[in-house]
Formats: structure tokens, sequence, C-alpha cells
């Protein structure tokens, strides 16, 4: 009796053993560490991360919150998500998603964090966000891909746009500085003055403001420039500009203005000043009018690129830069209605520089 309990026990214990080592060989899979910021949750194959399938590890790093950046985001996670189940993969993202909250500190930190998880790849979204990781990653072999880079050259990110030469590469949405000004010479071609509102500290606004600066003095209208850091800065900037009476305020692709559009837009409707930035999302969140790049086709053009490194092996160094063009106006009916604009006469006005009108009414984001 004494020995079959004995052997009984035996034969549990070996059967409880095999059943645990059968359980680990089909659970492996590191779920990764939660990086600093806002993370975002992916949807769809990245909600999960899989065992039976390749898995790469996506850094995802976006400036700071505003309607262009997120809706870059959004579309780059799901045409990751789209890709991923066309080639068999998942790009797994939903651990690896950090917000920098527009703090050079805290993007330092997440640099850290992503090279700490061993992420595959790291897409900066925004400048700031670039120049950051790039610094993060200088003595590593992560790659970038980054998004939403308006000079890459200027800003010391590649050396050529068609052979970057380093580590990264990516997308670009350089603006066209010079249809802005003639769609709002289409608009007003009576205009005197015309306002320059930015942010000094993102160097991605440098070369538009320049360009405009060019641009206006070939045609011998009056400039103003004001700047700001924060949206209390900018709010304030705005007050000088109405007082200077421009006739208008240029704001290139700046995520600091971005940002503080639905703090301002208000102040320039009541003076009937017409805004426009270089990003529909200015639009979206007040401004007069938008004029950018598409930031959703943006995202799955930098997705593709992901896909493209990790599954087929592309050398960023070697990888060209794609520039994005922009052929709408995104115009916000109810900004254009309370500054006494005809929504009629612009699209005509438009057309002639065979520009599309798309309408919006103010709304915080896509």
């Amino acid at each position: 009796m004494k020995k079959t309990n004995t052997m009984k026990k035996l034969m549990t214990l070996t059967l409880s053993l095999a059943m645990t080592l059968s359980l680990a060989a089909c659970g492996g899979g590191d779920m990764g560490k939660p990086n600093p910021g806002s993370g975002s949750q992916g949807s769809g194959s990245s909600a999960q991360q899989p065992v039976h399938e390749k898995t790469y590890k996506v850094g995802i790093v976006k400036f700071t919150d505003h309607a262009s950046l997120d809706q870059i985001e959004s579309s780059l996670q799901a045409e990751l998500d789209v890709l991923g189940k066309e080639l068999g993969v998942t790009f797994y993202y939903a651990d690896y998603s950090a917000n920098g909250q527009g703090d050079g500190t805290i993007l330092q930190q997440i640099g850290a964090q992503m090279i700490a998880n061993d992420v595959d790849v790291i897409v900066p979204i925004a400048t700031p966000a670039v120049q950051s990781m790039l610094a993060a990653v200088e003595d590593t072999d992560i790659p970038i891909i980054f998004s939403a880079v308006s000079d890459p050259i200027k800003d010391g990110i590649v050396a050529d746009l068609n052979a970057p030469g380093g580590k990264a590469t990516g997308t670009s949405d350089a603006l066209n500085t010079e249809m802005v000004m003639e769609l709002m010479l289409a608009a007003n071609p009576d205009i005197q003055k015309v306002g320059l509102l930015y942010s000094k500290s993102e160097s991605s606004s440098a070369k538009p403001v320049e360009e405009a600066k060019a641009y206006l003095a070939a045609k011998g209208i009056a400039v103003e420039e004001k700047t700001g850091t924060n949206t209390n800065e900018i709010s304030s900037a705005v007050d000088a500009l109405v007082a200077a009476k421009v006739d208008a305020i240029f704001t290139p692709t700046d995520n600091t203005v971005q940002s503080a559009e639905l703090a301002i837009f208000e102040k320039l409707q009541d003076a009937k000043v017409p805004h426009y930035g270089g990003a529909d999302s200015f639009a979206l969140n007040g401004a007069f009018c938008g004029y950018g790049v598409d930031y959703v086709q943006l995202g799955q053009a930098t997705a593709k690129m992901v896909a493209d490194l990790l599954v087929n092996g592309a050398d960023p160094a070697a990888t060209p830069v794609q520039i994005m063009t922009a052929e709408n106006a995104v115009i916000n009916t109810e900004t254009c209605a309370a500054i006494g604009m005809d929504l009629d006469q612009l699209k005509s006005a438009f057309s002639t520089l065979g520009i599309n009108v798309i309408e919006t009414t103010t709304k915080q984001g896509f």
C-alpha cells in the first residue's frame, strides 16, 4: 500500500513537471516595460504581444500633444497594424509609445528608456523629438525613422535627402511657404502688413519665416515679427500683432503656436485678422486657413518605411527622405464668417492657384 502510494506520488510529480515545462515553452515573449510619458494603447494586433510570430518593438516618441502630431501618431499606429497583418508580423508599440510633453528633459529620459527596452526602431514625431532621440542612440545600433521634420538637412538630421548617410531617415512635412503667401494675396490683394508668429525655440520655423520675409519684401509688403515659447507668450504676441494692425498672420509648422491656437483664435476672430498656418490642424483649432501636407498620409508613409526597415532590412543611410506635398487648403468656415470673408470667392481665388478648399469647423482634434 505504501509502495503504491509512493508510485502514485511520483507519477503525479512527473506529470506536473511535464505540464510546467510545456507551459514555459509556450509562454515565451517579453512584454516590455512602460516608457515615461503618456503611452498609447495599441489596437488590433498590437494590443497584445503575440508569441508565435515575429514581433518587432517599435518605440514611438511624440514631441507633444496637439492635433497634427496626434493625427500622425494615430495614422502611423493604424498603418502598422495593417502592414503587420499583411506581412505576417507584429509591430508592437503599445508599451513603447511616449509623449515628450514639449520638454527636453523628458525627451532625454524617454530616449534612455527606449535603449533600456532594446526597441528595434525609434519613430520620433517632430524635429525636437528627432534631435533628442538621435542624441540618445548615438552609441547604439538602434535606427530611427522620423516623421514630420520640416528641414532634415538644416537641422543636422541627415546629410542628404537622397542619401541620408546615417542611422536616420523618414518623412518630411516641408512647407511650401511661397504658396501660403500666394494664398494670402489671392484672398486679399490689398495686404499692406503681415504678421509673422512663431517660436524661436523651434529651429524648423526659421527657414519658412526667412522665406516669408524675402517673398513679402519683394512685394513691398511690411512685416511685423512676434515670437513666444509658450501659450501665454504666444497670446501676448497676438495682442501685439493686432495692436500693430497687421492685415494677416503667417505661422509655419510650429508646434508651440499650434498648441496655443485654441487659446488665440477668438482674439483673431474679434480683430478680423486671418491666421494662415502651415498645417490643416491650425484651421481645425480655429485659425482661418491651414495649408500643408496631409498628416494621415504622412503617418502612413512613415509606417511603410518602418516596415521596410524591419522586415526587408532597408538601410536608413541609403533610404531617401520622403518629402510630402500639399494640394489642399483647409478653411475654417466659422472663422471665415466671423472675419467677414466670402467662402465662395476664396474657393474661386484659390482654384486659380491649383489649390482645392476643404471646409472644417473648430474642434480640438481630428
